[in-house]
């Protein structure tokens, strides 16, 4: 993959870019909206320092580091991506609430058609505002999306210093325990 030009990040703004989806996903990890960087090259959680593929390796969801450039053998594991909203922006923070409780009803959507083992939503705080939960934390949720549970990861992106990798991948790796047992009962 080549590194974009400053000049091709800046106009991805606005850009979306195609989910990642497959049928029978054991999981949906949905991003909160990409970032220009990951609309400049297409790929999902692209840019350099966001920990999303390393903490889905370590957590035991791949069996190898993935490139985000290879982003489309993740059906093949049964996990797919999304985003909360589509609009790339250079921070999440652009987002306005009422694009984050519009992006909920179409994640609740796309939910109900793919109807995968679990959601995961990558941002608590997105979380909260999207599916109206203001006390919500990182972990399992109380309220399912249909026969979906939804479970809530802290956000990968580098400017996150709360977890760093070796404590967001304790965390995947927890959703990836529960979507384990999910399918050995």
């Amino acid at each position: 993959m080549r590194k974009p030009t400053p000049a091709e990040v800046a106009a991805a703004a606005g850009r979306t870019i195609p989910d990642v989806l497959g049928p029978d996903l054991r999981v949906l990890f949905s991003g909160i909206n990409p970032s220009l960087y990951s609309a400049a090259t297409g790929h999902h959680f692209a840019r350099p320092g966001n920990r999303f593929w390393p903490a889905l390796h370590r957590a035991g969801f791949t069996d190898r580091l993935l490139h985000p450039s290879e982003q489309a053998v993740l059906p093949t594991a049964g996990l797919g991506i999304t985003n909360v909203v589509a609009r790339a922006t250079a921070r999440a923070d652009e987002l306005s609430p009422a694009e984050l409780i519009d992006g909920g009803r179409i994640l609740r959507a796309l939910v109900d058609r793919w109807r995968p083992r679990f959601l995961a939503v990558l941002g608590v705080t997105a979380y909260r505002t999207a599916f109206g939960h203001p006390k919500a934390r990182v972990g399992p949720q109380p309220d399912p999306i249909g026969d979906t549970p939804v479970w809530v990861l802290p956000n990968p992106s580098g400017l996150n210093a709360s977890y760093q990798l070796d404590r967001l991948a304790l965390e995947f790796a927890r959703l990836r325990e529960a979507a384990v047992d999910e399918v050995t009962r």
